[in-house]
């Protein structure tokens, strides 16, 4: 009873994370989806589709369940997966992701929490785990990106939340007092240079 309480938990949350991840593409522009938003060339689009890879590589080739869809080899990983080239649209990595989602999902549903898994590349003591293991590290994965994803939507422009229905207008002079106030907090605390 606990193990399907705690699959259809876990199974729960990634779903949620998945589609607030999404979300943030939301009114975005190509150009605001695709560019680089941090010095490492972090963007929006690109973890949709890195997160689609890292679900399609764990439900997957872990399992013996190869996904239909085309990943390069684990061993020839060159960051491809981190950013969407110009010949790739927001559709396609979109519609890639989605139908990574109904792989997994079948994974899980099939498969249960002490299913054997290999992950080839992952350091030894560790590569030999199971589905709840692999669950709760592909749902940190999504939770760590989706949180990426809000910063840098909120940098765009301003919005914020994890779901469309629970997002609210954006008041700027209540968000510059309270970052005025932050602020304000952090100069008092920095020690006074002489």
């Amino acid at each position: 009873m606990i193990d399907e309480f705690a699959k259809d938990n876990l199974h729960g949350r990634l779903r949620r994370d998945r589609k607030a991840l999404l979300w943030k593409l939301d009114g975005l522009s190509e150009y605001d989806a695709r560019r680089p938003l941090t010095a490492t060339g972090t963007n929006l689009l690109g973890l949709v589709k890195h997160v689609a890879t890292v679900e399609a590589r764990y439900f997957g080739e872990v399992f013996d369940r190869p996904s239909s869809e085309p990943l390069p080899r684990w061993q020839d990983y060159n960051g491809s997966d981190l950013w969407a080239t110009e010949d790739e649209t927001r559709d396609q990595i979109i519609g890639f992701y989605r139908r990574t989602w109904e792989h997994s999902d079948a994974t899980i549903n099939e498969l249960p929490l002490d299913a054997p898994g290999h992950v080839p590349w992952w350091p030894e003591p560790y590569p030999n785990t199971n589905l709840f293991a692999i669950m709760v590290h592909v749902l940190g994965e999504s939770i760590r990106h989706a949180g990426h994803a809000d910063i840098l939507r909120e940098g765009l422009d301003g919005r914020t939340g994890v779901r469309a229905e629970h997002e609210k207008q954006i008041n700027e002079e209540a968000r510059a007092a309270y970052c005025a106030k932050i602020e304000q907090a952090a100069r008092s605390a920095a020690p006074v240079k002489a």
